[in-house]
């Protein structure tokens, strides 16, 4: 039985989870919400009949089975929320909600509710990571002791497609915490690799005078043994296929990185995969969606895991636990920060 999805939020998520949508074979977008008309006019030129300004109404449409929640950051806890009471299973985008707090009612919410909750953490499903993890859980590198997680991207480059920066990524209210946005990848990787961990030391910075930070270092030890420092930012202006991410694991035994895993030339990479495409649909074979962007194709399979949850009923890889966490890892930054800030002003 294919499962009906609706979307809630069609800016370039919701698009973009709309274009993965429909390389599932047993699942179908049949409905999208937004409160742009401009976006639901976007929706109807994909093809979506079933359009709604209020999420509420959607989630009152008996034939919409689960939601795929891209609204902005803020938003998410509230449309969350009301979709789990309404009965649908849900697939969010990171993060859960703003607050560990809030992420605990939405874990809540869903386990009463009974139904199966997801979140994308979408760095978990990149070939790289996902291969990184695999050697090091099989040993080869030993006891890992140190490693360094990167990524520098921002919001004032085109990625896939080059769209306006949405006014809500200025607000600082709406933001909140920025590193709830990027840095937060780099935060649930080091979770997923090694476990719970302990903030160590952080230090934030300001490049271009956006109303919170645009950088940062945070050194994490992990309750396991291994140390990390996370450099993330928020103030480079690549473009796609530009991609500023690594992992590096030094252990007893040697060094791996995701460097070793991910094409050299991804403009190459991206030629050989669309030629390959091309000929799997004359084979009438099934193609491999978004193969030549590389990192893009995570989507497909978080959204794939997603959908194969909902019909063999079993639990999401990444549920709500993962991201409350990360969040509490992340506000526990936060905390360090101030408390050094504090320190200092204490000094004179």
């Amino acid at each position: 039985m294919s499962i009906k999805v609706g979307i809630i939020g069609f800016g370039k998520m919701g698009k973009l989870h709309l274009r993965v949508s429909r390389y599932m074979k047993d699942a179908k977008v049949v409905a999208v919400a937004d409160l742009s008309q401009r976006a639901l006019q976007a929706a109807e030129r994909e093809g979506i009949r079933a359009l709604y300004g209020d999420y509420h109404e959607m989630l009152r449409d008996a034939d919409v089975d689960a939601v795929i929640v891209t609204s902005p950051n803020f938003m998410h806890l509230e449309s969350t929320l009301a979709a789990i009471e309404a009965g649908k299973h849900v697939f969010v985008e990171k993060p859960l909600a703003m607050t560990s707090a809030d992420c605990e009612r939405i874990d809540d919410a869903a386990g009463r509710q009974g139904v199966k909750l997801m979140v994308g953490h979408n760095y978990r499903f990149f070939d790289a990571t996902r291969k990184l993890k695999a050697t090091r859980d099989s040993g080869a590198i030993g006891d890992v002791v140190l490693s360094t997680f990167e990524l520098v991207h921002g919001p004032l480059a085109p990625s896939l497609e080059s769209q306006p920066v949405p006014e809500w990524y200025f607000d600082k209210e709406k933001v909140g915490m920025w590193l709830l946005d990027l840095g937060y990848h780099l935060v649930d990787l080091f979770r997923w690799l090694f476990g719970e961990a302990e903030v160590v030391h952080a230090r934030l910075g300001n490049h271009y005078g956006f109303p919170y930070e645009d950088n940062a270092i945070v050194v994490l030890q992990s309750r396991a043994g291994p140390k990390g420092v996370l450099q993330v930012g928020y103030f480079a202006k690549l473009v796609f296929p530009a991609f500023d991410f690594r992992v590096i694991l030094h252990g007893t035994a040697g060094c791996l990185s995701t460097d070793r895993f991910v094409p050299q030339n991804l403009r190459l990479h991206a030629a050989k995969e669309g030629i390959a495409n091309m000929l799997r649909r004359m084979t009438a074979r099934r193609i491999k969606p978004l193969s030549y962007t590389y990192f893009y194709s995570s989507y497909v399979e978080e959204q794939r895991h997603f959908f194969d949850c909902l019909q063999n009923s079993k639990e999401p890889a990444v549920g709500a636990k993962d991201a409350f966490g990360t969040v509490r890892l992340i506000e526990d930054v936060y905390r360090y920060c101030d408390r050094v800030s504090s320190a200092a002003v204490g000094a004179f």
